[in-house]
C-alpha cells in the first residue's frame, strides 16, 4: 500500500438537470466528475490489490489516459476496483500497462450478484520489526560512539533495504511516470539524507514511514469493513423446495424467480420474497432501520439480510441474489463512494497545487541560502530533505474519502441510503422541504367514508359503476372505493376504453354509458358543477377527506367521500426539522381544504392543494429563485418533476422498489419520515468533521514548515507527525461510524 499524498485534477461537475423516473438519473447539481464512466460499448471491472488511495490511483489514470481506446475510468479505492469504459479490444493494452506499474490486475466476474470486499492481504510484521531493531542499533551506535562510522553506515542501509526495497520500486515507478507521489518523495528524501551522511535518520525516517502504511491500512480496513458486513448480511446458501417436495440446501446464486424457500426461526433469509406459508416477526433493521420487528403473514414481502425471528416461514422468490434490494443498496453504496463530494474535490485538486509547490520551495531552501546568505551546504540540505517529508498531504487526502464512506455507511445501517457524497454534504444546507401528502405525511391507504346520492331516485347500479371504474385505477382515492366495494360483496361491470385523466380522475364506458370519476377540477372542467354540489363538496372538504364525483355526460349522479390518517412519526419529524431549521411546506393535488386540515394535525409552515405535478414543479423553482435549498419528499415517480429538480430527492418506502432506488437522491427504505432530520444531523456532523480533519492537517504542516525553516524539525519528526496526523484524522472520521 502507499501512502495518499496526490490525486488526479478532477474537472468541476457539469449542471444539468436530471429525471427522477423509469428514465434513469442523470444527477444534477454537483454531478458526476468526468472520470466516471462514460457511456461506451464496455465496461469492465478490474480488481487491483495494490491500489489503496489516490497515489495508486493518479499513476494508473496518466498511464491509462494516454492509451486508445479507454473512455473512461472510475476508482473506487476502498474496494480497490477499477472501472474502465473502453473499446472493443482496447483491454488487451490496458492490463499490460497496469501491470508495468507494478500492480497485479484482476478481471471481476460482472455475473455475480456482487463482488466480496475481499480482506487485504496481510504483510508479514516481522521484516520491519527486524529493520526497527536495526536503526535503533545504527542510532544507538552513533550518538554513544560506540563505533566505527562504517559500522553506523553498515546498520543503517541494512535497516533501509529490510523494509524500503518496496518504496524505492514504487518511488522510481512514480518518478519514471513524473508523478511526485509520496513514494517518490520519501525515496528522494531517504537518499539525499544518506548522501549528507546523516545515516541513522535515512534508517528511522525508511522504518517510521513503513510503520505509518502499515497502522494506515489497518484503520482504512474499517471503513472497508463497513461495506463488507452489508454484504455479509445474506446467508450465501438457503434452503429450497425441490421438485420431488423434498427441501434442499443449495447456493443462493443458483436460486431462481418462483422458487419456494424456507427459513427458520432465527435464520436470515437470503432472498427477497413474497410469504406463502407461515407466520412470523422479522427484523428489518438490517435494511430498513427499523427499531421493531415486522410481522410477516402470507402475501407479505420478505427482504434478503433480515431475519427471521419467531416461527417457521415458506417465501416464493421474487429476485435473483444480484437484484435484491441489499444488492441494489450495496450497489448504490459502490456507487455513492466512487463520486467525489465537494470537499473531496477541492482537496484533491488542492493537493496537486500544493505537493509541487513544496517541492520547488524546498528546492529553493537547498539552494538560495548557501549561494546569497553564506549558510552551510549540509544544513540547508537538510531542511529541504525535512520539507520533502512535509510535502505530502496523506492526512488531508485520505481524511475525505474515510468521513464519506463512514458517513454513507452509517446512513445505511440507518435504513437511509444517500446516493453520493454530494447529498450527503449538501443535506446540511437543506432550508426547505418539501412534501407530498398521500403515502408521505398519511399512511396513503384512505377508507371510504361517506357516499350522497346527488339524484332524487337512489340509484343501487351507480355506485356499481362507480365501483367499477374505480377498481381501474391504482389512485389510492380509487382503490378505497374499490375496497369498500369489495367488502360489500358488489359485483363489478366490465369497463371498456378506460382512461386516466392525469390530476382530474378517469373516465370509461360502463353498460353503454360514458362515466367521469374525479375530483372538483374535472366536474368544474365537465361543466357540471352546481351551488348545491359545491355546499355538499366543501362541508365534506373542511372535514380534511377527499371528495371525488360520480358523473355521466349530462350530470352529476354519486359523491363519495374517503379520508386518509397522519403518520404519528409525520408529526415527529416535521417538529424535528423544524428544531433544525428547515421550514415544511405539503404540496398536494388534493383540495386545499383537505390540504389545511392535514397540515394543521402534522403541523407543516405551508400547505398548497389543487396541485398538479407541473404546478409542483412551478413552486420548487420560485424557491430555488429565492437561493433556497429545496428537497422534495415522494415516491421517486408521480411527483418526478420536482423530484428532479429539487436539490435533495428523497423517495420514501424504498424497500424493495427498485425504481426508487435507482432514481433518488436519497431513499428512505421505509416510511419513516423521521430518517430526514436524521440525515440532516448526519450532513451537519460530516461537514464538522471534514472542517476539524482540514484544519488538523494543514495546521500541523504550517507548524512544521515553520520548524524546519527554524532548523528545529528533523526528518523522523516529520514522519512521526505525518503518521500521528493521518490516524487523527482516520479515527475522526470513522467516529461516524459508531451507533
Amino acid at each position: 500500500m502507499s501512502r495518499c499524498c496526490d490525486h488526479s485534477h478532477e474537472q468541476p461537475p457539469a449542471h444539468h438537470e436530471h429525471a427522477h423516473g423509469h428514465a434513469g438519473h442523470d444527477h444534477d447539481a454537483h454531478q458526476q466528475s468526468v472520470d466516471e464512466p462514460l457511456s461506451g460499448p464496455l465496461n469492465t471491472r478490474i480488481r487491483i490489490e495494490q491500489m489503496d488511495c489516490p497515489t495508486e490511483e493518479r499513476l494508473i489514470r496518466d498511464a491509462l489516459g494516454r492509451l486508445p481506446g479507454v473512455a473512461g475510468l472510475q476508482f473506487n479505492l476502498l474496494q480497490r476496483v477499477l472501472t474502465v469504459s473502453h473499446d472493443e479490444g482496447a483491454l488487451a493494452q490496458v492490463l499490460p500497462a497496469i501491470e508495468a506499474l507494478g500492480f497485479t490486475p484482476q478481471l471481476q466476474d460482472e455475473n455475480t450478484a456482487q463482488q466480496p470486499v475481499a480482506a487485504p492481504v496481510q504483510k508479514p510484521w516481522w521484516p520491519l520489526a527486524l529493520a526497527g531493531v536495526v536503526a535503533t542499533a545504527s542510532e544507538v551506535v552513533h550518538f554513544a560512539e560506540l563505533g566505527p562510522d562504517w559500522l553506523v553506515a553498515l546498520l543503517a542501509v541494512a535497516a533501509i533495504l529490510v523494509c524500503g526495497l518496496n518504496t524505492y520500486k514504487k518511488g522510481w515507478i512514480a518518478l519514471k511516470n513524473r508523478n511526485l507521489n509520496i513514494n517518490a518523495l520519501m525515496s528522494i528524501a531517504v537518499t539525499g539524507a544518506v548522501l549528507i551522511g546523516q545515516w541513522p535518520e535515512a534508517a528511522m525516517v525508511m522504518v517510521l514511514f513503513t510503520l505509518a502504511e502499515l497502522i494506515e491500512a489497518r484503520s482504512l480496513d474499517r471503513a472497508r469493513n463497513a461495506i463488507r458486513v452489508l454484504m455479509d448480511l445474506a446467508p450465501p446458501r438457503a434452503t429450497v423446495k425441490q421438485a420431488d417436495c423434498a427441501w434442499q440446501e443449495v447456493d443462493v446464486q443458483s436460486i431462481g424467480l418462483g422458487a419456494v424457500v424456507r427459513v427458520r426461526p432465527g435464520e436470515r433469509i437470503s432472498l427477497d420474497g413474497e410469504v406463502v406459508g407461515g407466520s412470523s416477526t422479522v427484523n428489518q433493521a438490517p435494511i430498513t432501520g427499523e427499531s421493531l420487528p415486522v410481522e410477516k403473514g402470507v402475501g407479505d414481502p420478505v427482504f434478503a439480510g433480515t431475519i427471521n425471528e419467531a416461527g417457521s416461514l415458506e417465501f416464493r422468490v421474487t429476485a435473483a441474489a444480484r437484484d435484491t434490494t441489499l444488492a441494489r443498496i450495496i450497489h448504490a453504496v459502490e456507487e455513492a463512494q466512487g463520486s467525489r463530494a465537494p470537499t473531496q474535490r477541492f482537496v484533491d485538486q488542492f493537493s496537486r497545487i500544493y505537493t509541487p509547490a513544496v517541492f520547488a520551495f524546498a528546492l529553493v531552501v537547498a539552494v538560495l541560502p548557501p549561494l546569497l546568505m553564506g549558510g552551510a551546504w549540509l544544513d540547508w540540505v537538510y531542511r529541504a530533505l525535512v520539507l520533502l517529508v512535509v510535502a505530502c498531504p496523506c492526512a488531508l487526502v485520505i481524511s475525505t474519502p474515510v468521513t464519506i464512506v463512514s458517513g454513507l455507511a452509517a446512513a445505511a445501517r440507518k435504513g437511509i441510503l444517500i446516493k453520493g457524497g454530494v447529498y450527503l454534504e449538501n443535506g446540511r444546507h437543506l432550508a426547505l422541504l418539501a412534501l407530498d401528502k398521500t403515502g408521505t405525511l398519511t399512511h396513503g391507504k384512505p377508507v371510504q367514508t361517506d357516499i350522497l346520492h346527488l339524484l332524487e331516485v337512489d340509484e343501487p347500479l351507480h355506485a356499481a359503476w362507480a365501483a367499477s371504474l374505480a377498481a381501474r385505477s391504482d389512485h389510492p382515492v380509487s382503490r378505497a372505493l374499490a375496497q369498500h366495494a369489495a367488502e360489500q360483496g358488489q359485483a363489478l361491470h366490465e369497463v371498456e376504453g378506460f382512461e386516466a385523466l392525469p390530476g382530474r380522475g378517469t373516465k370509461g364506458m360502463v353498460d353503454g354509458t360514458l362515466l367521469y370519476i374525479g375530483n372538483h377540477r374535472l366536474v368544474e372542467d365537465l361543466g357540471l358543477c352546481s351551488m348545491q354540489l359545491e355546499e355538499r363538496l366543501e362541508a365534506l372538504e373542511r372535514q380534511g377527506k377527499s371528495v371525488v364525483v360520480l358523473c355521466d355526460e349530462q350530470r352529476a349522479l354519486m359523491l363519495f367521500a374517503v379520508a386518509d390518517t397522519v403518520r404519528q412519526t409525520s408529526r415527529e419529524a416535521v417538529a424535528e426539522l423544524h428544531e433544525l431549521g428547515v421550514r415544511t411546506c405539503m404540496l398536494t393535488g388534493d383540495n386545499a381544504h383537505t390540504a389545511a386540515v392535514i397540515a394543521e394535525q402534522v403541523g407543516v409552515d405551508e400547505a398548497r392543494g389543487d396541485l398538479l405535478p407541473a404546478d409542483k414543479l412551478a413552486w420548487v423553482e420560485a424557491r430555488q429563485a429565492q437561493d433556497k435549498v429545496v428537497g422534495m419528499v415522494g415516491d421517486g415517480i408521480n411527483d418526478a418533476p420536482a423530484l428532479a429538480k429539487a436539490e435533495i430527492g428523497f423517495a420514501m418506502g424504498a424497500a424493495g422498489t427498485d425504481t426508487a432506488i435507482e432514481t433518488a437522491d436519497v431513499a428512505l427504505m421505509d416510511d419513516d419520515l423521521r430518517k430526514i432530520p436524521a440525515f440532516v444531523r448526519l450532513s451537519r456532523q460530516t461537514h464538522a468533521i471534514l472542517v476539524q480533519n482540514i484544519v488538523l492537517a494543514l495546521g500541523i504542516k504550517a507548524v512544521f514548515l515553520a520548524m524546519t525553516l527554524t532548523g528545529e524539525a528533523t526528518m523522523w519528526m516529520a514522519v512521526f507527525a505525518d503518521m500521528g496526523v493521518s490516524l487523527m484524522v482516520v479515527f475522526n472520521g470513522l467516529r461516524l461510524l459508531r451507533k
